[in-house]
């Protein structure tokens, strides 16, 4: 881990323009922090937003972050929350829930982003996107880490008899990321940043949460716009009874009883809890924080009325691999392209929403056999090519990697997708490239293709999405 973290500080600090680093300080409601500046940004890592989700907190809401005396170092990362994987070797920890900021030196009032990994929440974690890129453009940029697995979303009887009346259940993954929200709203200020002028953005099962935290009464006033990229899904979530049988098979699997309680329960250990998990997790109808799902709630006009970009790739089948050539095409726009203008459509009749298909593929990585751009292939380009080890890591199994050797046309689809994400940040609106972005409206039904070429598409894929709906009954 100390290798790791030491690797991606050095490399953090080569794209900041610096081989060395100066202190910087910040102090913040917890305490002062001291972390690095260096290429005019400060970065400040590992900073807890809320209290360690251990012992008698584990499957609890989370808890207000520690205060310290004296100074805190802040330079580098904390563990990854717990998860079968380890991205980067760093060993995951229940002891988890931490964000990072890096902020343009002297910035004040600047617009703000927050980026909610993805990784089916079973794994991932804020650290491996604590890029400079947007920090570079005049942006303060936040990456957290959330709860993961059956830490993150998890429900058993066990936990509803000893919880509160009104107290939230299931859904820690949510709680997680609604307390890193109000934290950036209580202390953005300190680093430069407006906590009037955020954005949260996420790719895959961080754009499926945010979907979620769109209708969540407790998210109002904690951001003001919205990215979604990639949520693949239709928003249609399990009912805490579902979720409760789900929950006890998993305890089975990690060795306790059928009839365990909250006390056996926790005393499981962590990996045998992470090790038990089964495939992707998705947010949970608890009756208390979450009321409806998320479909139910963009389809009922019950979601907050912010600007939102949303979208999707042309190759979202790579998910779901070996499918190819007309049925990865159906399955793309099944579960990418439709559910994604569904969202627009929703949210068109109140603060403009902006629709996207992203189908660029880099020069070296073309070829006949080629079937797009990948699900997450978009980040490469989202984040100017700068991202942290492995994902800078040239990898034909990761398709965040982005290419080997970008050529002069990669270069340039880079950077006009990420200056449509930072002007969006800063303005509210898109405007990158040479041709504008329309708003999206049903009756127009365009959206932005990033390809080659990049243009403005008018009732793109019209007959396939028209008929992926039809066929979702709550999306009618």
């Amino acid at each position: 881990m100390k290798r790791w973290i030491a690797g991606a500080l050095a490399l953090s600090l080569i794209w900041a323009g610096a081989a060395s680093a100066e202190p910087a300080k910040v102090k913040i409601g917890q305490g002062v922090l001291v972390g690095e500046q260096a290429g005019g940004i400060a970065s400040f890592r590992g900073v807890p937003f809320a209290a360690a989700p251990v012992g008698d907190l584990r499957w609890k809401p989370p808890q207000p972050a520690p205060h310290w005396s004296g100074e805190r170092a802040a330079s580098a990362y904390s563990a990854n929350c717990m998860q079968r994987t380890r991205p980067g070797g760093a060993k995951p920890s229940e002891d988890c829930l931490y964000l990072n900021v890096q902020a343009p030196a002297g910035a004040k009032g600047a617009p703000v982003m927050v980026w909610i990994h993805g990784g089916s929440n079973t794994g991932g974690s804020g650290a491996m996107y604590d890029s400079p890129a947007f920090a570079k453009d005049g942006v303060v940029m936040v990456t957290i880490n959330y709860r993961l697995g059956p830490f993150g979303f998890f429900a058993h009887p066990a936990i509803r008899k000893a919880a509160g009346a009104n107290e939230p259940l299931a859904d820690y993954s949510l709680m997680d990321q609604l307390a890193a929200l109000k934290w950036v709203q209580a202390n953005i200020k300190a680093f430069g940043g407006d906590p009037k002028r955020v954005t949260v953005f996420g790719e895959s099962a961080g754009a499926i949460d945010i979907y979620a935290l769109l209708g969540l009464k407790g998210a109002r006033g904690l951001f003001s716009q919205a990215i979604v990229e990639s949520n693949i899904t239709w928003g249609d979530s399990a009912p805490l009874a579902k979720a409760e049988a789900d929950g006890q098979a998993l305890a089975v699997r990690a060795g306790a009883s059928p009839a365990a309680t909250l006390a056996e329960l926790k005393a499981i250990r962590a990996e045998k809890l992470a090790t038990a998990q089964e495939g992707a997790l998705f947010p949970i109808v608890d009756g208390r924080l979450m009321s409806e799902s998320s479909l139910q709630a963009m389809a009922n006009g019950h979601t907050l009325d912010v600007p939102l970009i949303v979208g999707s790739n042309s190759w979202e089948a790579w998910l779901r691999q070996p499918l190819k050539g007309q049925d990865a095409v159906d399955w793309t726009n099944s579960q990418g392209g439709a559910p994604a203008r569904f969202i627009a459509a929703k949210s068109a009749g109140g603060k403009p929403a902006w629709l996207y298909f992203f189908s660029y593929v880099a020069t070296e990585k073309r070829s006949p056999d080629n079937q797009g751009a990948p699900h997450a292939g978009e980040l490469y380009y989202v984040f100017d090519g700068q991202l942290m080890p492995p994902l800078s890591t040239p990898n034909p199994q990761n398709p965040v990697s982005g290419p080997a050797h970008p050529s002069d046309e990669d270069k340039a689809m880079a950077a006009t997708v990420h200056a449509c994400w930072v002007s969006f940040a800063k303005t509210g609106t898109p405007r990158c490239g040479t041709a504008a972005w329309p708003t999206y409206d049903p009756k127009t039904d365009q959206l932005m293709e990033f390809g080659s070429p990049s243009a403005v598409r008018t009732h793109f894929r019209k007959a396939a999405l028209d008929a992926a709906q039809a066929a979702e009954p709550g999306a009618r």
